[in-house]
C-alpha cells in the first residue's frame, strides 16, 4: 500500500460514520416528497392546502410523541439539535432565574458543544456552572451529581449517549435525582433513537432532544420534548407556531421525514443494534489483536451498539482518516461539528483526566490518535474486513513516518 496514492482501492464507499449522519431511507424520501411539491401550504394558513399542511404535522407531532411516551402538546419541532439543546438549555434556565429560581446549571465535560457553548455563553450573564467529571469509562456517577446539586441549582443538562466514545449514562437514574429535588432535567438523546429506548418517562426525564439525520431522516429538522409544567422561554420569537414557544413556519416535509425516520428506526431498533453491535465487536477484537498500541475508548459494554472508538500511540488520528479516506473508507476522529478543529477532543481530554493525568496543558500533547467507527443498517462484514485489511498498515506506516521525521533510526 502506497500512502502517496490518490486513487481509492474500492469504488464503493465504505461508510462507517453514521454519528455524524446517515442516509435518508427511501421510505423516509417517498414520505416527504409530496409536501414539497402537490401539498406545499403553510400549516398556518386558513385554506385547503394549509390545513392539508396543519393535519400532516399533526399527524407527525401524534406519531413522535407516541414513541416518546409524551403528550402531543409537549412537543416542539425545532431546525437541529443544537437549537433543541439551546431551546432546552436557555429556555429553562432564563426561566428559571426570571421566577427567582437561580442560577445555578450542571452539566458534563463530555456533552456536545451545542451543550458546552450554551452553558458557556450563559456564564457571560451571571450564571454559574458546574461541570461534572466522568470516569475513566466517561461514566457520569450519579453521586458526582448528588454532590454538586445547589438550592439555586435550576437546570441539569447530561447527554443520554456520547457522539464520540459511545458511552451510555445512567439517565434513568440520574434523573430520579433532580426529580426528587424538583429540578428539570435535560438530555441530549440525538445518539439514542434506533439504539436506545426512548420512552421519557420511563428515563426520568423533563426535556430531551432529537435530530432526524441521526436516524435515517432529513438534515435541519429537530425536536425537543418538554414535560408539561416545565418552565421555558422561547428563545426565537415572532409568530405564534408551536404553541408560541418556537416562531418560524414549520419544516412540513422535514418534519413529516423525522416522524417516519423515527417510526422506522423504533421498529427496527432490536434488529439493528443486534446487527450492528456483531459488526462493532468483530471489529474492535480484530483492530486490538492486530494493531500494537491500540486501546478502545469509553465503556466498554454500557455503550451504544454501533460505536467503536479507538486510540493508537503515536499517530494523529487525522492521518489516519485522510489514508482511510484514499481506500473509500469513511470514519471520524470523533464529533463531526469539530472535525476540522486542530484542537485535540474535550472527550478525550476528559476521560485522561479521569485517568490520573493531572497535568492539563500536557495532556493534549499526550492523547494518542483517535478514530470513530460508526457502524449502520447497510453495512456488512466484508467493511469490516476491508477496515482490518487496511487500518494496520496504515498505523505501522504512519508511525515509521513519524519516528523518521523525529530523526530516529
Amino acid at each position: 500500500m502506497s500512502l502517496q496514492s490518490e486513487e481509492y482501492v474500492t469504488d464503493r464507499l465504505i461508510y462507517l460514520d453514521h454519528a455524524a449522519t446517515t442516509p435518508v431511507d427511501p421510505v423516509v424520501l417517498e414520505a416527504m416528497i409530496p409536501y414539497f411539491t402537490t401539498h406545499f401550504g403553510n400549516p398556518s394558513s386558513i385554506y385547503r392546502i394549509g390545513r392539508a399542511a396543519l393535519h400532516a404535522l399533526d399527524e407527525a407531532r401524534d406519531q413522535i410523541a407516541s414513541i416518546l411516551g409524551a403528550s402531543p402538546r409537549e412537543i416542539i419541532f425545532t431546525g437541529s439539535g443544537s437549537e433543541s439543546d439551546n431551546l432546552a438549555i436557555r429556555g429553562v434556565a432564563l426561566a428559571q432565574r426570571q421566577a427567582g429560581r437561580g442560577s445555578h446549571i450542571i452539566t458534563s465535560a463530555i456533552e456536545h458543544h451545542a451543550v458546552l457553548h450554551t452553558v458557556e455563553h450563559l456564564q457571560a450573564f451571571g450564571f454559574e456552572a458546574t461541570i461534572l467529571p466522568v470516569d475513566p469509562k466517561g461514566l457520569v456517577q450519579p453521586e458526582y451529581l448528588r454532590a454538586a446539586l445547589r438550592p439555586d441549582t435550576v437546570l441539569v443538562s447530561i447527554m443520554y449517549a456520547n457522539n464520540e466514545i459511545g458511552t451510555i449514562q445512567p439517565i434513568a437514574e440520574l434523573g430520579a435525582i433532580c426529580r426528587e429535588r424538583g429540578i428539570p432535567f435535560h438530555t441530549d438523546a440525538v445518539q439514542a433513537p434506533g439504539a436506545l429506548p426512548l420512552d421519557v418517562r420511563a428515563l426520568n426525564v423533563d426535556l430531551m432532544t432529537i435530530a432526524a439525520h441521526k436516524f435515517y431522516g432529513p438534515k435541519g429538522v429537530g425536536a425537543l420534548y418538554v414535560r408539561r409544567g416545565t418552565p421555558l422561554l422561547p428563545q426565537i420569537t415572532g409568530g405564534g407556531q408551536e404553541r408560541r414557544r418556537r416562531a418560524g413556519t414549520e419544516n412540513v416535509p422535514g418534519i413529516v421525514g423525522m416522524a417516519t425516520a423515527l417510526r422506522l428506526a423504533e421498529e427496527r431498533r432490536a434488529h439493528d443494534s443486534a446487527h450492528c453491535a456483531r459488526l462493532r465487536d468483530r471489529l474492535v477484537a480484530g483492530i486490538l489483536e492486530r494493531v500494537p498500541g491500540s486501546r478502545l475508548n469509553g465503556h466498554p459494554t454500557q455503550r451504544l451498539p454501533n460505536n467503536a472508538s479507538l486510540s493508537f500511540e503515536g499517530v494523529e488520528g487525522e492521518s489516519i482518516l485522510l489514508l482511510l479516506d484514499q481506500h473509500g473508507i469513511a470514519a471520524s476522529s470523533g464529533s463531526a461539528c469539530t472535525s476540522g478543529s486542530l484542537e485535540p477532543s474535550h472527550v478525550l481530554i476528559a476521560l485522561a483526566r479521569a485517568s490520573g493525568t493531572e497535568r492539563a496543558p500536557e495532556i493534549a500533547a499526550a492523547l494518542p490518535g483517535a478514530v470513530r467507527f460508526t457502524f449502520g443498517r447497510e453495512n456488512t462484514d466484508a467493511d469490516v474486513d476491508a477496515v482490518l485489511e487496511m487500518l494496520p498498515g496504515i498505523v505501522a506506516q504512519l508511525r515509521e513516518m513519524t519516528v523518521t521525521s523525529q530523526g530516529g533510526v
